[in-house]
């Protein structure tokens, strides 16, 4: 197995599931509610859906730097979007949303070649192996804040 199906295999592994620490992203998200995503049950703390919102930013981040562009700001309105309409059809948009970004991510990873990762993709960039580690990470670390904000 080459290093990248291995980046493949473990990106995959946290986002959909049969990952080893827990429940992946989608596992989480599968019977989240509109109002359970929109709730704030801790108050200085970002809602579910902001925090999808966040990983869907952050996903074509590092697609758009894998693809050659450097994409250094990211302003606080993108960082975290404001959510402006709870409704069901928003929630499944923004699922759709993180779901096709994901998507794109994996199939600019299956482009890259092994000897490329410890290469950055422009100037001013991380290297493909710690943007993508990186990519894959930051699914975990917000997946545990979901599972949490999902119990409140």
């Amino acid at each position: 197995m080459s290093e990248v199906e291995r980046i493949d295999d473990q990106m995959r592994r946290a986002f959909e599931g049969e990952a080893w620490h827990g429940p992946a992203v989608q596992e989480l998200l599968r019977d989240v509610t509109p109002q359970q995503a929109a709730r704030r049950p801790i108050t200085a703390a970002h809602s579910i859906w902001e925090l999808v919102l966040h990983m869907n930013t952050w996903k074509n981040v590092v697609h758009r730097r894998l693809g050659g562009d450097p994409a250094t700001e990211v302003p606080p309105e993108m960082d975290f979007p404001p959510v402006t309409d709870t409704g069901a059809a928003a929630w499944r948009a923004t699922l759709d949303r993180l779901s096709e970004a994901q998507a794109r991510l994996q199939q600019a990873l299956r482009g890259i070649r092994d000897g490329q990762l410890d290469e950055p993709p422009a100037q001013g960039v991380s290297t493909r192996y710690r943007l993508l580690h990186g990519v894959i990470q930051h699914d975990l670390y917000h997946a545990g804040q979901i599972a949490i904000l999902k119990k409140g």
